[in-house]
């Protein structure tokens, strides 16, 4: 694998070239980084005639990133917003509980935890709380679609993933899922479950990839924009 890296028009794209038959520009959250993928004997200049061609599109990304709406950085102290099913909920805490319990009552999230408790343990217990919840909402949802498409051996698992909302691995016939989709509307999760068992059929973003999501999810489109709209983690992003 290669690694290069070259200017446009202000824009520093980072090239990666490796054994694949065709190019794949990504434009990452969330100040918008350009990678582009190609075959490992293409030779830079048409990978920047290319990169030209879709400048317009990069910079329209670009603009989406930087509108987004950010969530400040989390201290899990009481009356601070989380979100969950893309609904805005009120921490509260409450001390004096000999283990830490997790419950979501109306319009808030109650953490009950022993006294002298750290920000960072706090910090861990609503992660293993989401994880457990988006297992919970998504197993139904992915059991579906896997009979739906008539896939075998295929399971889904979850992790933090700071670039992409899932992704697909052929090869070992599981989907991963981003835990950040806890926080976003259920029909969400849905197009993002979807979309990337649809990539066992077709690897690429080709335009057969493009017409199975349209046959088997015809809304994705407003599913892709309203996901992109709404606030995402205070993340120190990196790929």
């Amino acid at each position: 694998m290669n690694k290069n890296e070259f200017e446009l028009g202000g824009v520093y794209i980072e090239v990666i070239q490796k054994e694949i038959q065709n190019l794949h520009l990504s434009v990452y959250p969330p100040d918008g980084r350009v990678r582009i993928s190609a075959p490992k004997e293409m030779d830079i200049e048409t990978i920047r005639i290319y990169t030209i061609s879709k400048f317009s599109w990069i910079k329209k990304q670009q603009r989406k990133f930087k509108a987004q709406a950010r969530e400040t950085k989390r201290d899990y102290i009481s009356r601070e917003s989380h979100y969950y099913l893309g609904r805005r909920y009120l921490l509260r805490i409450f001390k004096g509980s000999t283990r830490p319990i997790i419950e979501r009552k109306y319009s808030y999230i109650d953490l009950s935890v022993p006294p002298g408790i750290s920000k960072m343990k706090k910090h861990t217990l609503i992660l293993d709380w989401y994880r457990k919840e988006l297992k919970q909402i998504s197993e139904p949802i992915f059991n579906h679609w896997v009979n739906k498409l008539n896939l075998n051996n295929v399971e889904f698992s979850i992790r933090i993933m700071k670039t992409r909302w899932g992704s697909c691995n052929r090869e070992k016939r599981k989907i991963w899922l981003n835990l950040e989709l806890v926080k976003k509307p259920k029909e969400c999760i849905e197009y993002i479950i979807v979309h990337e068992l649809l990539h066992f059929f077709e690897k690429n973003h080709s335009p057969r990839f493009t017409a199975l999501m349209s046959k088997y999810c015809s809304n994705w489109k407003d599913l892709r924009e309203k996901l992109n709209r709404l606030p995402i983690s205070h993340i120190d992003w990196e790929y």
